[in-house]
């Protein structure tokens, strides 16, 4: 079994490869030089030369605000690239996992959205998003799978966890976003999880690769500093009205994680487990 992982310069692609090298498989990663899955012509080169059998599109426009004035850029990405890596997928038979975002939803629930719920982006990110998943559960309804994460923390890039160890070396306070919910998620933990799907027999579809429990990026950012050995009230809570973006940010994007258990696989652990984890190799990064 040959892996083919996209997106090779990206935090949750790293921690995916190291785990498939870990566990003995063989793995290539490709990175938007090598590989730029919008060019369908590049994306079959790619297939022809190393003929994998499980592909890991980690691929992806990221840029939440930059989408929403560059939508048919970020569509081709995140909509027209799957496409082309589904089509390859279902030609030569190998198995496709699609990492996807919460951000599908409208982020308005009031309980964790379900893998059965009808998804209704409200940004440009989403609505691309929502293009591949759908392009992935179109072309292959047997082989395709769809991995919905968000709030995605790692060594091996910029993101919140990160910054909120920086600042708390920087600055007296921080000032944090307390009226968004979501589930902080260790990449290393999601790693694990694409490559039980990908070796395993667990049927085809949407699975929520987030951590259990919910939180604010408040309360995130305290339990940071708690386990810095810090004081958490150094973090003071703030409205998502006080720190404006071009792109809006859901308010509860809570996901649920019913699919795990339906194909016999352990749903992620709680959020602040995985954190205490996570910090120290985290804290030598920042």
């Amino acid at each position: 079994m040959t892996w083919l992982v996209t997106g090779a310069g990206g935090m949750l692609a790293g921690d995916l490869l190291l785990r498939l090298a870990e566990g003995g498989e063989a793995a290539v990663g490709v990175d938007r030089c090598a590989l730029d899955i919008t060019d369908e012509d590049a994306v079959r080169a790619v297939f022809d030369d190393h003929e994998p059998s499980v592909v890991v599109n980690c691929a992806a426009w990221t840029a939440v605000d930059d989408a929403e004035t560059a939508e048919a850029a970020a569509l081709r990405v995140n909509g027209e690239g799957p496409r082309h890596l589904a089509a390859a997928c279902a030609k030569t038979g190998a198995r496709l996992l699609h990492v996807s975002t919460d951000y599908v939803f409208a982020g308005d629930a009031a309980t964790p959205y379900r893998e059965t719920d009808r998804p209704d982006p409200r940004t440009a990110y989403g609505r691309g998003k929502y293009a591949g998943e759908q392009a992935v559960l179109d072309l292959m309804p047997g082989d395709g799978y769809v991995v919905r994460t968000g709030w995605l923390y790692g060594a091996g890039g910029p993101n919140f966890v990160r910054t909120m160890i920086r600042l708390e070396r920087e600055r007296d306070t921080v000032d944090v976003v307390g009226d968004q919910y979501g589930q902080p998620t260790w990449a290393a933990d999601l790693a694990e999880r694409l490559v039980a799907l990908g070796a395993g027999d667990a049927p085809a579809g949407i699975y929520h690769g987030t951590s259990a429990g919910a939180a604010s990026w408040y309360d995130l950012a305290r339990e940071v500093f708690r386990l810095l050995g810090a004081d958490p009230d150094r973090v003071r809570r703030v409205a998502t009205a006080a720190m404006p973006r071009p792109a809006p940010r859901p308010a509860y994007s809570v996901l649920a994680h019913d699919g795990w258990a339906a194909a016999g696989i352990e749903p992620i652990r709680d959020w602040r487990q995985a954190l205490a984890v996570a910090l120290p190799a985290l804290r030598n990064r920042s």
